[in-house]
């Protein structure tokens, strides 16, 4: 049986400011498709024949974004497990490994990221047959994809034939410009997709002689683990002392086993903003334009609007990124260096790094609407049946209106029930929750007035989310 594991740890700074640390591209509608590149990902997994149940390894920061998104595939998610902090993909394919052999011991898994595109499921699904083929005969299988331009972002694998399965020579960092296009010539080197395949037993003896640390490691890091509300949490201790390294450095470069299949160019990791032209239909101009966007004279330019009209005139080559609280102007030629932006942002601590002014919460989401020096307004949307903790406010008082739904709140002592245009005030330092118990979605305006309006002024007393002080 196929054990498919995604990795969901990453963050997509290059995407910016639609991809987010604590909102990263995988969780993001961000080709429009109606679906998110998680969901995406999910759905090209089940394709596969004899394919067992998914597994998903994130940041514990997204668990409640990713969970969101995969109530849909019911049982077909297995296990959500839970990264405490960012060790890269050695350790994270190492902990879905022991997981998987401890109930299949020669269960082949397949590994795959989170936010590529794949634009042929038939040929994919048939390759990763070939692929699981050679991998219950002990190899240690990775995907090549047949480079059709010579892309220096990419690291490469040489075959040694060019048939569509070969033995490894060689993996190969990003190259030059100039190196890129002599692979590019020669047929025999593919773009390393970061897709791999092995039977759990087979990989877990190639970590024993190649990595041996991040082996006994990763199993501590799993029986030390616990269920915490449908998550699968290893065991912090154990994993904060692997080392950080790739499954490409860790194994697949050492190992005499290594095997590369050969996927055509239907393969894209959407790693900036200029890989969307490879992704999306332009217009006659080559312009891509998504939302409430007008160009007049424009070319080249991919031009997204999340909330209000954007015009372009006369402009060529642009990227134009334009969310409710950043907005993104670049040269499509400059698109890497998005990720320098990212850079500076962090180093002046500022918050449009990590979140949108639409944040997700387990219980649902809230916007922020205006700031001033003492007072600030949100929307928040409370999902049907969810609750926000109860807590309270050494800084800030809040008044709540209900706009749409029907909200049970309790304030002090009191617990009602307000509907549409009804309101409540909930003074400062008083113990106070909000629950939607509806069958549909609860909208509120929020008006928080007082002297420090952060988010860190929250003490929780009970929480369903594991969230308590």
């Amino acid at each position: 049986m196929i054990y498919p594991v995604i990795l969901a740890g990453g963050v997509g700074s290059r995407l910016w400011p639609m991809s987010r640390s604590q909102f990263p591209k995988q969780c993001i509608d961000i080709l429009a498709s109606g679906k998110t590149m998680l969901q995406e990902t999910v759905d090209r997994a089940l394709c596969i024949p004899d394919v067992g149940p998914v597994s998903i390894v994130c940041n514990q920061d997204h668990r409640f974004l990713v969970s969101d998104q995969c109530k849909q595939y019911a049982d077909k998610v297995s296990d959500i497990m839970l990264e405490p902090v960012g060790r890269n993909t050695a350790a994270a394919i190492a902990t879905a490994a022991w997981k998987i052999y401890k109930k299949d011991p020669k269960g082949v898994m397949f590994v795959l990221a989170s936010d590529h595109i794949i634009k042929d499921i038939n040929v994919f699904s048939e390759r990763v047959v070939q692929a699981a083929s050679r991998a219950e005969l002990g190899a240690m299988v990775t995907f090549g994809i047949e480079p059709d331009y010579a892309e220096t972002g990419y690291g490469y694998i040489k075959a040694k034939t060019k048939e569509q399965v070969s033995k490894v020579v060689e993996f190969v960092e990003k190259p030059s410009k100039q190196v890129a296009e002599e692979y590019c010539n020669s047929g025999q080197y593919l773009w390393n997709s970061g897709m791999f395949m092995f039977r759990v037993d087979s990989l877990l003896e190639e970590m024993k002689m190649h990595c041996p640390d991040i082996l006994s490691i990763s199993e501590k890091a799993v029986d030390n683990a616990h269920a915490d509300l449908g998550f699968f949490r290893l065991s912090e201790p154990d994993f904060s002392r692997m080392e950080s390294t790739s499954i490409d450095y860790a194994v697949m470069e050492k190992t005499k086993n290594a095997e590369v299949v050969r996927l055509p160019s239907i393969w894209n990791d959407v790693g900036s903003w200029s890989a969307m032209w490879d992704v999306m239909a332009s217009d006659k101009d080559g312009n891509i334009l998504q939302g409430d966007v007008i160009a007049h004279d424009t070319k080249n330019c991919l031009i997204k609007s999340e909330d209000r009209l954007v015009a372009a005139v006369g402009v060529e080559d642009l990227i134009i990124i334009d969310t409710s609280d950043a907005l993104l102007i670049a040269n499509k030629n400059n698109a890497q260096d998005v990720k320098k932006i990212v850079e500076i942002l962090i180093s002046k601590k500022r918050k449009e790094v990590s979140i949108h002014s639409e944040v997700f919460r387990p219980w649902g989401k809230y916007q922020s609407i205006d700031v001033g020096g003492r007072y600030q307004v949100k929307r928040i949307t409370v999902k049907p049946g969810e609750k926000l903790s109860t807590q309270m406010h050494h800084h800030r008082a809040e008044h709540w209106v209900v706009v749409s739904g029907t909200a049970k709140v309790k304030n002090g002592d009191a617990i009602s029930l307000l509907t549409e245009n009804e309101s409540t005030y909930i003074p400062i330092g008083e113990i106070h929750y909000l629950e939607n118990p509806g069958m549909v979605a609860l909208e509120l305006i929020e008006v928080q007035t007082g002297s420090y309006l952060g988010e860190d002024d929250i003490i929780r007393f009970d929480d369903r989310y594991g969230r308590s002080e």
